[in-house]
């Protein structure tokens, strides 16, 4: 008997092993990167990623002027060629909804299986109010300016950029660049070239601020568009425009500052964007402007404010960062951590994106950054229907 108790555990041990092994490749399998299953689990953003080609992940990463009023052909060759996926309307239309939602329809257009993998592109644009309105006419209402909207009750707040932003998805446009989160000191008011004299700050406190630029946000997002903080890390204590002049420092904030509190809490509202500025900030980081900052941008945005949406770039073709050629401007802020650059024509993007381009091929840190910042664009679109 003991014999046969022998024989049968001899036969019966390996084959339930066997069995045991069997199920754990079987799992193993389906659990792989390659398997039905994990494709399975993958967000649409990231089935996307993959089936695009490296010039098409590098398109992902301009957005590109054109007129609010008219398409701009050089832009739609843009996105023919280079495929640019993203377009920030510019200048002021007062032609209302019809003439925006054409300009809109002339850029998807081009949008393709060879231009963009048939991804539709983010269409922004600055309507904050105000002084800051570009887009006018029927369809669009007259917007107060931020310093104005700051006075109001949150909740009146909401329910306005709501319908602000119904009139923008109305016309074809998913972004709004707003809001305003630097908050410029009562002290400086109107000596404050690119926010306070224009009105465009929410409030002189940072507590108004934070409340109040949340609203937008919220406020947008009912409405189905995205929304981009903007300018990171704050504008409110310069003198100088960066729009016109190369050496604006603001030698007052740090890393720590309380005036990064409004950023924090769009931020923690699920803002998708965050612009940066051109600025420079001597108390942070001497050698870099706030957009070529890794400092700024790594340190500060993405570590310390736990953002991982979507950083945009403030216009890169203009006069504070005319010192790098346009194809080191790209490069510098896709290297110190940022995902879209933004110009204001298509004349710098040959140069940007060609050198955006050959680095991605060239360099495996940069294809990895080109990767990530194109997946991060994409989770916008994703949550923007325009996969």
């Amino acid at each position: 008997m003991p014999r046969v108790r022998r024989l049968r555990g001899s036969v019966v041990w390996p084959a339930l092993l066997a069995l045991v092994l069997a199920a754990w490749a079987l799992a193993s399998l389906l659990s792989s990167p390659g398997s039905t299953s994990s494709v399975s689990r993958r967000s649409a953003a990231e089935r996307v990623l993959a089936s695009m080609t490296l010039p098409q992940r590098v398109g992902q990463l301009f957005m590109v002027g054109t007129p609010s009023g008219s398409p701009s052909p050089a832009t739609r060759a843009a996105i023919r060629r280079f495929h640019v996926g993203n377009v920030v309307l510019m200048d002021t239309t007062t032609g209302g909804r019809r003439t925006v939602r054409r300009t809109v329809v002339a850029m998807r257009r081009e949008v393709g299986a060879a231009s963009t993998h048939r991804v539709r592109p983010l269409v922004a644009v600055d309507q904050e109010g105000g002084n800051v309105q570009h887009l006018r006419g029927p369809g669009f209402s007259t917007m107060p300016t931020a310093l104005t909207q700051g006075a109001w009750p949150v909740r009146r707040l909401q329910r306005s950029a709501a319908a602000w932003g119904r009139e923008l998805h109305a016309a074809g446009v998913n972004v709004d660049l707003a809001p305003v989160s630097d908050t410029v000191p009562a002290s400086v008011g109107g000596a404050n070239e690119p926010i306070g004299h224009w009105q465009r700050e929410l409030g002189y406190a940072v507590p108004r601020v934070s409340s109040h630029a949340t609203a937008v946000v919220r406020g947008m997002r009912e409405a189905g568009v995205a929304t981009s903080a903007k300018h990171f890390p704050g504008l409110g204590r310069v003198r100088g425009n960066t729009d016109f002049s190369s050496s604006v420092v603001d030698g007052t904030t740090r890393r720590d500052d309380a005036y990064l509190r409004p950023f924090r809490a769009t931020v923690d509202a699920g803002v998708p964007m965050v612009m940066m500025s051109t600025a420079w900030y001597s108390r942070i980081d001497r050698h870099n402007p706030a957009c070529f900052s890794a400092k700024v941008i790594r340190g500060m945005l993405r570590h310390d404010l736990g953002f991982d949406g979507v950083v945009v770039s403030d216009s890169l073709d203009t006069p504070a960062v005319a010192r790098w050629s346009p194809a080191q401007r790209a490069l510098k802020f896709l290297r110190a951590g940022g995902d879209v650059i933004l110009v204001s024509t298509a004349d710098p993007v040959p140069a940007m994106y060609h050198a955006v381009l050959a680095g991605a091929r060239s360099d495996p840190a940069l294809r990895s950054l080109v990767d990530r910042s194109a997946l991060r664009v994409l989770r916008v679109k994703q949550a923007e229907g325009l996969l």
